[in-house]
């Protein structure tokens, strides 16, 4: 790969992806990959689901009715996935990019707190709570699986969907937690459009060198 070529390769996956088909791909990927394998972001939206991460407790899931609940191995509580929510998954090798995990999430998080930005919409990160924040609500969640030192898992990002299922559990083990949106704040944003711009950020903040300098602040 040339010292120019961006940093991944952008994979937009069509219509509504299934979550464990998704998981069991990026798995087989992951362990595929060499030493050269280029790194690789996927874009994509999966239809109704909750996902329950590795510490996941199932009495954070309160009703879900019709909505299946599928373990995963990512990190984290629980959440819902579902069309109108843009998913951003990176297949990064970290030991290539010089980036832990901490400093992983905390990239992910200022590309989604700078992606908001453009759209006029000021968000921020919280100590010891992953995730991007407007004001009292979330807006988008992370969680991520390393895996033979390189990522997959990821961001969800709330653009313009049907928020209600997130009243069926307590989001990321919070009873209570406010959830919103992209459209609830701005109109005429698409998955698309947020997709597009998202990764043209993350391409610019992993070409900086700052971003293996430290622990961000209030990394734990």
């Amino acid at each position: 790969m040339s010292d120019d070529a961006p940093p991944f390769r952008v994979r937009r996956l069509p219509g509504l992806q299934d979550y464990p088909a998704t998981l069991a791909a990026m798995r087989d990927w992951t362990d595929a990959r060499r030493e050269d394998t280029r790194d690789e972001v996927w874009l994509l939206e999966h239809p109704p689901v909750f996902t329950l991460g590795q510490a996941g407790r199932l009495e954070h899931i309160l009703a879900p009715g019709a909505i299946p609940v599928v373990q995963s191995d990512r990190g984290g509580q629980v959440t819902y996935h579902g069309p109108g929510q843009l998913i951003v998954y990176p297949l990064l090798d970290l030991r290539r990019t010089g980036l832990g995990v901490k400093r992983l999430v905390s990239l992910l998080e200022q590309c989604v707190i700078d992606l908001l930005d453009i759209y006029g919409i000021a968000a921020a990160r919280r100590p010891n709570a992953p995730g991007v924040y407007v004001a009292d609500a979330k807006i988008a969640s992370l969680g991520l699986r390393i895996r033979q030192g390189c990522s997959y898992h990821g961001l969800a990002l709330n653009v313009a969907m049907d928020l209600e299922p997130f009243r069926r559990i307590n989001p990321c083990g919070y009873a209570g937690l406010a959830i919103t949106q992209v459209s609830e704040l701005v109109s005429g944003v698409t998955v698309a459009d947020a997709g597009r711009a998202l990764t043209a950020i993350l391409e610019r903040l992993l070409a900086s060198p700052r971003i293996a300098e430290r622990d961000p602040p209030g990394a734990s």
